[in-house]
């Protein structure tokens, strides 16, 4: 018994009641994931929905077309289904106008009911002669039949939950090839039955596949089948059989492994699919450009730019024919505009895709993070164990957002996110009650002793702060308020309100900073010294940087016009304000740095100077931002850049090329611009050849042309060098390079 008490204490010491419990929580939770019922599923599918609902699919091409059976084309050419001579006039007017193929997404499954021997049969009151004439007409099906075989058509048919008739083998089918298991049948979606278009349409068409969508539980279309098992006959959906229509393929690859289905190709084509050979459609909203009437394509009013290379789908968005779906996004969607959608996203690159990888991936989480909660959990108190557990399910959400957003694969963050969520409250609720205890044998203890503040602190461990550094590829930004001193003298008398201007001028240009994904570095007076491309990441930190100069220049028009106002209405004078920016890209060292009881996060290095030395001459060369090299070759096809020099900068043995930036793109794009800028390249042509009477005249002709007075200062800058050189020219090893004289 002796043994037994000492055996309970040191596990309540060393694992605690709570971690058993969680124990075999955590256990309970990953035998549901395994079975995976279908609450859970529903859940994490909710989830994907969320995803599509904040980022939809942006199209960034439309190569689909939809022929749309509508109400305009009902009212004019009659109720549906219309004889298959309208249809075969649609199909002909079509291929006339060059699509890549065409599918049907409605269903020949019987014999025209307007063919002439029916009529010739039906139809009362006739003499023999006409009905002998009527016998001996084409049927409207082989009409249709003659225009499908001159295009290439895909039939759709449809999968049935019983047997309608047994399957002709005669009719052709499409070519299949195998790659991995050898028997992926039997991971397919299978129905009973299929119910297939006519003997003459099916021989004349140049593809068949199934155009049935099947939804969710909940009545959500969110996966579309690739490939089925339909009356024991291997079927591609009409969508991916228009894709091998329009690849020229024979044949479709079904890649799969022992575990179920893994990809659906055709040349060209590779569709991820889930195990069961669906594809998740990666949905945009509803698109009403992509529809053109089959009445107008009836009466030719199409033109051919419209077809033309396109995947062309004949169905219906009318209400009557009840083909309409609910969608992640969109609470009606008809059904062959979904078809149009998945062809849309899978010719574009815009796929989504739940890895095999993905529920693996997602029960380890959850079982890993289980244990890590289970096991460190109980050593923090309240306050430490809500900041992890926030932490966590940011890190789940985050990482599932990371992937759909940017990689558009599915994992789930629900199943990892409740599972350690039911394990962290259950610990939570342990941890209060322990920790609640303690208090009260805390106040018990040290009540006399202590102050009740004392009493109640909870001591922290402070991180332990390490100095460091990494090189990396940066853009640094220096900003300076030009005319500072003569702006400071008239707040001599009032040193608050040049803190108040002070804080107006540098609030909205560090917002503009970081709006635009840069990091300040610190502030110098009046100044501001900001980089990109850390801490964070940043692929377009050129372009970012370039955004915020510009944003920094709109803040501080919009800064003056306000405090003109101001002086307006207090009648004192008005002094506008100006900033100059120099921008610069290049390796630098950034990281911690200080000593070990002070440090801030900096950047050092070459570029940094170079930076700081080009905004130091924003003022000589007219422009507000100067940018180096590297910053411009980034951003030359975003901004207005215009050459400014070539300039030796002292410290350093290699020259420069230094730009400035002029505007957006549509500046750059201005007629204005465009012939200023050349003037400039043919000025610094001549001018570093040592043409100078060419230099001169191509300045003569630039203030000729800048009625604005923009280049002005550019302009007398070079004529005084040249005028110099005239006098006392350069070395004959002159490179063009001009020294600056100052850092």
């Amino acid at each position: 018994m002796k043994r037994l008490r000492i055996l309970r204490r040191w596990f309540k010491r060393r694992f605690g009641y709570a971690r058993l419990l969680c124990v075999g929580l955590l256990v309970g939770l990953a035998a549901l994931r395994v079975a995976d019922p279908a609450p859970i599923e529903e859940f994490r599918v909710r989830t994907f929905d969320t995803f599509q609902v904040i980022d939809p699919r942006v199209k960034t091409a439309r190569p689909v077309r939809i022929v749309n059976i509508d109400e305009r084309s009902l009212a004019k050419f009659g109720q549906w289904p219309w004889p298959r001579t309208l249809v075969a006039d649609l199909v002909t007017n079509l291929t006339g106008l060059g699509p890549a193929a065409i599918g049907f997404d409605v269903m020949f499954a019987e014999p025209d009911r307007l063919n002439p021997a029916v009529a010739a049969e039906t139809l009362r009151n006739l003499d023999e002669e006409t009905r002998a004439k009527l016998r001996v007409l084409p049927s409207n099906d082989d009409i249709l039949a003659d225009a499908m075989r001159r295009s290439r058509v895909a039939l759709g048919e449809t999968g049935l939950p019983y047997v309608v008739a047994e399957l002709d083998k005669a009719l052709p089918l499409t070519g299949l090839a195998m790659l991995g298991e050898e028997h992926p049948q039997r991971f397919m979606l299978e129905f009973p039955g299929l119910l297939r278009s006519t003997p003459v349409l099916e021989l004349a068409a140049s593809g068949r596949g199934l155009l049935t969508i099947k939804t969710e539980r909940d009545g959500i279309v969110r996966r579309v089948p690739v490939i089925m098992l339909a009356q024991g006959v291997t079927m591609p959906s009409l969508s991916f059989e228009m894709l091998r229509l329009a690849s020229g393929s024979d044949t479709i690859l079904i890649k799969s492994t022992d575990v179920g289905i893994s990809s659906v190709a055709v040349e060209g084509f590779a569709v991820p699919t889930d195990l069961h050979g669906q594809l998740w459609v990666h949905f945009a909203p509803n698109d009403p450009s992509i529809y053109v009437s089959a009445a107008d394509v009836l009466e030719g009013k199409v033109d051919a730019e419209t077809i033309a290379g396109r995947l062309v789908l004949i169905g219906t968005s009318a209400v009557g024919l009840q083909d309409a779906k609910t969608t992640p996004i969109s609470p009606v969607m008809p059904g062959v505009e979904i078809h149009a959608q998945v062809l849309e996203a899978a010719l574009t690159g815009q796929l989504l895709s739940r890895p095999i990888w993905g529920a693996l991936a997602e029960f380890l989480s959850a079982v890993i993070l289980g244990v890590a909660v289970i096991w460190f959990a109980p050593m923090f108190g309240p306050k430490s164990l809500v900041a992890v557990g926030a932490f966590f399910a940011t890190l789940l959400v985050g990482t599932s957002w990371y992937y759909y957003s940017q990689q558009r694969l599915l994992i789930d963050a629900t199943y990892p996110l409740l599972s350690t969520t039911a394990i962290y409250l259950t610990l939570i609720f342990f941890s209060f009650a322990r920790e609640q205890t303690q208090r009260r044998q805390i106040r018990s203890a040290f009540g006399r002793y202590l102050s009740p503040a004392l009493v109640e602190q909870l001591a922290l461990a402070p991180e332990r702060l390490v100095l460091g550094g990494e090189e990396r590829e940066m853009t640094v930004m220096f900003s300076d308020m030009r005319g500072f001193t003569s702006i400071s003298e008239t707040y001599k008398n009032d040193p608050r309100g040049l803190t108040e201007l002070m804080n107006r001028f540098l609030t909205p240009l560090t917002n503009a900073i970081l709006d635009r994904k840069g990091t300040i570095d610190k502030y110098m007076g009046d100044a501001i010294m900001a980089f990109w491309n850390a801490p964070l990441d940043d692929n377009e930190h050129q372009i970012n940087a370039c955004e915020a100069a510009l944003d920094m220049l709109e803040q501080v028009d919009a800064l003056n016009r306000e405090r003109q106002a101001e002086a307006q209405d207090g009648g004192h004078a008005y002094i506008p304000l100006n900033v100059g920016v120099g921008l610069n890209t290049g390796t630098c060292v950034v990281g911690n740095m200080g000593s070990d009881l002070r440090f801030d996060y900096s950047v050092f290095g070459d570029s940094v100077n170079l930076a700081s030395r080009l905004e130091g001459q924003s003022k000589e060369y007219g422009f507000p931002i100067i940018v180096g090299s590297n910053t411009a070759l980034a951003a030359r096809d975003r901004f207005a850049i215009l050459e400014l020099d070539f300039i030796m900068v002292k410290g350093k043995t290699e020259p420069e090329v230094i730009y400035a930036i002029a505007g957006r793109r549509d500046i750059a794009q201005s007629g204005r611009f465009q012939r200023l800028r050349n003037l400039t390249i043919e000025m610094l042509a001549c001018y570093r050849s040592r043409d100078w009477q060419g230099a001169l005249a191509a300045i003569e002709r630039g203030r000729r042309t800048d009625d604005a007075r923009t280049l002005e200062l550019l302009y007398t800058l070079y004529e005084t060098r040249i005028r110099n050189f005239q006098k006392d020219p350069p070395p004959q090893d002159w490179n063009g390079a001009f020294a600056l004289l100052t850092k």
